[in-house]
């Protein structure tokens, strides 16, 4: 199964009935294609959507319907459109049950960089610094490595989102929660090992004695 999908599926099981929930740019746009039918959210979109629906079957895609990336999404009846200032009220305002972000690193201290690569000709911020600070939750979805390389670091080398702690971590690999004694591994992947997640892991894991295997 594709990186990318694992996770989602995974991030989507976190999401509970009636929640309002953003999704940031890129991978966390998934998620919206795996919520169970008996859950019914709400996916707000900080270009000015509240009730985003999935991807749209190929060749009927409407032009005025995209997220915060640009991609073509769908909207739930009674959905509603507006502007970036009421956009953001939501957000700065507590109103947000969950955000799920992507991520360039994350470290010991469950704090997240997601932002920017110094040098590099990248889209910015965006409103990842007002979500991490404003929403109830906030899940982190990424790969677990780059190129080989671990994400979730001792200390982040990029630039931090925020210096609020995230909710939970979710990768290719593993589902990992931020505590106030360290990362907990809760869970990985059936296609794994501990082992592996250690190793591939820079930061310090606290490994409970029993940790959940995640099937498919």
């Amino acid at each position: 199964m594709d990186a990318k999908i694992k996770i989602a599926k995974r991030v989507a099981k976190e999401l509970e009935n009636g929640q309002l929930v953003n999704l940031g740019i890129g991978l966390p746009t998934l998620v919206s294609d795996y919520i169970p039918e008996n859950i019914k959210v709400f996916f707000q979109s900080e270009n000015g959507i509240l009730g985003m629906g999935g991807a749209p079957l190929s060749g009927t895609e409407n032009p005025d319907l995209t997220n915060a990336g640009a991609g073509y999404v769908t909207a739930i009846p009674g959905a509603m459109a507006f502007d970036s200032a009421f956009s953001f009220a939501l957000v700065r305002g507590g109103h947000l049950d969950v955000t799920v972000l992507g991520g360039l690193q994350v470290d010991e201290k469950g704090l997240l960089a997601n932002w920017m690569v110094p040098g590099k000709m990248i889209p910015g911020m965006g409103g990842a610094m007002d979500l991490v600070t404003g929403a109830k939750k906030v899940i982190v979805a990424m790969t677990h490595t780059a190129k080989g390389n671990p994400k979730i670091m001792k200390e982040c080398t990029l630039p931090l989102t925020s210096i609020r702690r995230v909710d939970l971590i979710v990768t290719d690999m593993a589902v990992i929660e931020p505590t106030d004694e360290g990362l907990l591994l809760k869970e990985i992947f059936s296609d794994t090992t501990i082992e592996e997640v250690v190793k591939y892991t820079e930061a310090k894991l606290i490994i409970p004695e029993n940790v959940g295997i995640i099937e498919g």
